[in-house]
């Protein structure tokens, strides 16, 4: 297997770094006096610039190199981290992960212009003078001694670039530690062996000392510690000893009880999971048709095993929904920049886990819905003082696990949806009776379909509606639903209610006719037989008397037009979404199954009925049903009864 290309980690540790700077700067804008998120703001920058340099980013380390020195600026008293700083960091942020990304597109008239306007907040603060209660105070003075491991020249590591780091933390005195180098006839040149011994004067803290080893601090030998003022005048005067391996004091080192494992081996590792849990159904059958005792047992190990290492390989593909939840701080800012509204980002459930695949997948529909409540939901600070409102407005994003599923929503405390506007389009639209009086989960679902729009105005960022038929097929394609409650004048709630995870799931196994299908498990309630009586009744509208509860139903073999004869017995399947409960008229209930989800073709992308395919223990196919979509069947038929 061929060794990992350095630039490659590089981008990705340096999208970590942006992803930390970015949340840092949002926050430091909120506290601008807190010296921790400076010094954390200070210290991701100087490590992309130390590792462009040493990767061969040098257009990244240039222009890094002016943005650190401003919050180095910052961080001696000598600038204020003001709103316009913020601005001019969150810009110079995209700007680095440009010059990253694309280094030899990236527009150098942007960059330029960036640091032009860092140059103005720098110069226009030195006019004004520092903070002089910062500059008077006294900086302590600090002993290093160091010593790189071996191989750190051959890894790509240069020690006098380390050396010219600590110079720029302030003045300073190098003595090179030559005790322990060997013989010149014993001596590898490709090996480090010289230790260093450096005094300087700083106000940095240690942490930000530290840092300068950043990427060898964990197999090297440092110790450092801070001088009284008598050994401070006398910095020499101690015996230059060999320095002690101090890494298990060293402080804010990295965590080494995890590992980098690229997603695309995660996915490999899921596929290959899936085909044992594919083998492992077939070779059930197999024993369950045999009479020997052992190849049962034997099944029986094999099938524990492979759902043991099937919950294992998907337990590790779930990461925490806030890595999600912090892309939308930026949004929020941005945008209420732009619009001039004050709205804050409220964020709660942050440790819930979702499958990583879905939390990529869901970005882009839920940029959607929260521009949506920027644009057209939270109302103007005059307007909302008018009202009786705050004039900050909140956009709150809220996870939780219910069952199998993951809910996620986005709520807004603006002006509410206008009921009586969206019940009028929808008559002009043909899409309601007029006079009809549909239940507000009803008629909010039509804001999800294509070209319907109450805005009387288009924006440039959003409309009420406009593109939410987008939104709503790619939750559908996730095996999700949306829903939407609002009260006029306090809220609207937009609701995702999401699988836990693409790639297996607990399925019901039914048969229609000689087809079998499978029917996810989180949304299945209960099975019960159909009476002759509730057949009868069954004349148009079909309900079924469930515990006093009139409960709708849909015959598979008619809506999948069955030609065989049907059964004497059939069965009903209880389903839910959200808060409909539909029953599902199945021919046999065959028993659960481990579904591994197999996607359908292009050739069958506009069939929505079915979510999926999974293969059984005999090879044959048998599709997913989307629970989803017969359930809005059912609604949309109640419709066109409604109207005949």
């Amino acid at each position: 297997m061929s060794a990992p290309d350095p630039t490659d980690t590089y981008r990705q540790e340096a999208a970590e770094l942006l992803e930390q700077l970015e949340q840092t700067l949002l926050d430091l804008e909120a506290s601008p006096d807190n010296a921790d998120l400076v010094d954390t703001a200070f210290r991701a920058l100087h490590t992309i610039k130390g590792s462009g340099a040493m990767f061969g980013f040098d257009r990244v380390a240039a222009f890094t190199h002016h943005v650190e020195t401003a919050f180095d600026l910052v961080r001696k008293g000598q600038l204020p981290a003001s709103s316009k700083l913020i601005a001019i960091a969150l810009a110079a942020k995209d700007q680095i992960r440009q010059l990253i990304e694309q280094p030899d597109a990236a527009a150098v008239d942007d960059a330029e212009a960036i640091l032009r306007e860092l140059r103005d907040l720098t110069a226009a603060t030195a006019e004004r003078g520092a903070d002089p209660h910062r500059t008077a105070s006294a900086r302590p003075t600090w002993r290093l001694r160091f010593r790189l491991p071996p191989d750190a020249m051959a890894k790509g590591t240069n020690p006098l670039l380390l050396l010219d780091e600590l110079r720029e933390l302030g003045p300073c005195t190098v003595q090179a530690d030559n005790s322990t180098v060997p013989p010149i006839e014993g001596l590898d040149p490709t090996e480090c062996h010289v230790g260093w011994d450096v005094t300087f004067t700083s106000e940095q803290r240690r942490a930000t000392i530290e840092q300068v080893f950043l990427f060898v601090r964990d197999d090297m030998q440092l110790e450092l510690t801070q001088l009284e003022p008598d050994q401070a005048a006398s910095p020499t005067a101690t015996t230059a000893a060999p320095p002690q391996n101090t890494r298990a004091e060293t402080h804010g080192g990295p965590d080494t009880n995890g590992i980098r494992v690229p997603a695309a081996r995660l996915d490999e590792l899921m596929d290959r999971v899936g085909e044992l849990v594919i083998a492992q159904s077939r070779l059930k059958q197999v024993a369950a048709t045999s009479g020997d005792t052992q190849v049962k047992s034997v099944a029986e190990e094999i099938e524990r095993l492979a759902l043991e290492l099937r919950d294992s390989t998907m337990g590790a593909r779930m990461v925490p929904i806030s890595q999600l939840f912090s892309r939308f701080r930026r949004l929020v800012h941005d945008l209420s920049c732009e619009l001039d509204k004050d709205i804050t980002l409220i964020t709660c459930g942050e440790e819930t886990e979702l499958d990583k695949t879905l939390i990529d997948r869901l970005a882009d529909p839920m940029i959607h819905l929260i521009r949506n409540s920027i644009d057209h939901g939270i109302e103007a600070p005059q307007q909302r003082l008018a009202a009786g409102k705050p004039a900050q407005g909140h956009i709150t994003l809220t996870a939780r696990h219910l069952g199998h599923e993951v809910l996620i929503s986005i709520t807004d405390d603006g002006k509410g949806l206008d009921r009586a506007r969206i019940l009028e389009r929808a008559e002009e639209t043909g899409l309601l009776p007029a006079g009809a009086k549909p239940a507000d989960s009803e008629l909010f679902q039509l804001l999800f379909l294509p070209g319907f729009s109450t805005a009387r105005e288009v924006t440039s960022l959003s409309g009420r509606g406009v593109g939410m038929d987008v939104v709503r097929r790619a939750i559908e394609a996730l095996r999700g639903h949306i829903a939407i409650t609002s009260s006029p004048n306090q809220a609207t709630e937009i609701t995702l209610h999401l699988p836990l995870t693409l790639a297996i799931i607990d399925g019901l196994l039914v048969r229609v006719g000689t087809g079998r299908y499978v029917i996810p498990l989180a949304a299945v309630e209960e099975c019960v037989e159909l009476t002759s009586a509730d057949d009868a009744r069954s004349h148009g509208h079909c309900f079924l008397n469930l515990r006093n509860s009139l409960v709708p139903f849909l015959r598979l073999r008619e809506l999948f037009n069955v030609a065989t004869e049907p059964e004497p017995y059939p069965k009903v399947v209880i389903v839910a979404s959200g808060e409909r409960r539909v029953g599902l008229v199945v021919d046999q209930v065959i028993g659960d199954h481990q579904t591994v989800i197999k996607s359908l073709s292009k050739l069958h992308a506009n069939v929505a009925t079915f979510s999926g395919a999974t293969i059984l223990g005999d090879g044959a196919v048998a599709l997913i049903l989307e629970v989803a979509h017969l359930v809005e069947h059912d609604q949309q038929h109640d419709r066109l009864q409604a109207v005949a």
